[in-house]
């Protein structure tokens, strides 16, 4: 059901791979709601993905940018610009990657190379991003920016490895970052902390069934599934939530405020 939040939005979406991706959903559903946008990766990634049917299914232009290059991202935000005709209204973040647990190297085991260029892709570049788009002043007044988290930034879950360090990072610029966004150009940056989900990148993570089995059962509604996460941010890109900003906002079932539910118990008596 579309209800029209995003008419007359300009936007730019990160991190859409194929059809399993939280970016790709968010794309799918900001196009119902009748926004328009530019959707950019990694070219690694393009070529790996399916991002050109999503082009198309959307009528979106493809701008191919590292994230982490400041250079590409100047550039993107440049086009970006001339192609929607307008200042940007919204941004969603949604790139994650660590090269450790790529490796199958430890968190005991770091290889302090990998580490960085992890930061770097996973972190780093939320703060390259919107240093790009405020340099450039490329965003409209009361726009929205959004990056997606989890739970391991503030909860230690043994096999999130150096990404839980990224998404500790990487909330924390979303809060320094959204003061001076939010009283210079009164811009909101909030991130999203979505529980364990289906993704391409996410199922790289050791025992993810178990993770996402046991989340499933602590949660009191249930983990929030991509098309679930796509639906809150549209909302945060919407002019209905002009006065929350740097927030991290748990969208979980509940799951991060339950300390045991019924059928975890039920499995230890």
């Amino acid at each position: 059901m579309a209800y029209n939040l995003l008419k007359g939005k300009r936007g730019i979406i990160f991190g859409a791979l194929d059809e399993n991706s939280i970016a790709w959903k968010t794309a799918l559903s900001v196009h119902a709601e009748g926004g328009t946008f530019v959707l950019t990766n990694a070219p690694i990634a393009l070529r790996m993905g399916q991002l050109k049917e999503l082009g198309e299914q959307t009528g979106s232009e493809i701008i191919p940018a590292d994230a982490t290059s400041e250079e590409d991202l100047k550039n993107l935000v440049t086009k970006s610009m001339e192609i929607l005709g307008g200042k940007i209204d919204f941004v969603l973040h949604s790139i994650g990657m660590s090269v450790n647990v790529r490796k199958g190297r430890s968190y005991m085991d770091e290889n302090y190379d990998f580490t960085a260029k992890g930061w770097d892709i996973s972190a780093l570049s939320f703060h390259k991003v919107m240093q790009t788009l405020y340099k450039n002043d490329a965003m409209s007044e009361w726009g929205s920016i959004v990056a997606l988290t989890y739970m391991a930034a503030q909860r230690s879950f043994p096999d999130y490895n150096d990404m839980a360090d990224n998404k500790a990072y990487l909330e924390s610029v979303a809060r320094s970052f959204g003061y001076f966004f939010g009283k210079d150009k009164k811009v909101r940056v909030n991130t999203i902390s979505q529980s364990p989900t289906a993704t391409t990148a996410g199922q790289g993570i050791k025992g993810f069934n178990g993770f996402i089995n046991f989340a499933d059962q602590m949660a009191p509604l249930g983990n929030a599934t991509a098309q679930d996460c796509a639906d809150y941010t549209i909302t945060l890109f919407s002019d209905l939530t002009r006065k929350v900003t740097m927030q991290n906002l748990f969208h979980d079932g509940g799951f991060s405020n339950t300390g045991v539910s019924r059928e975890v118990m039920d499995k230890f008596e």
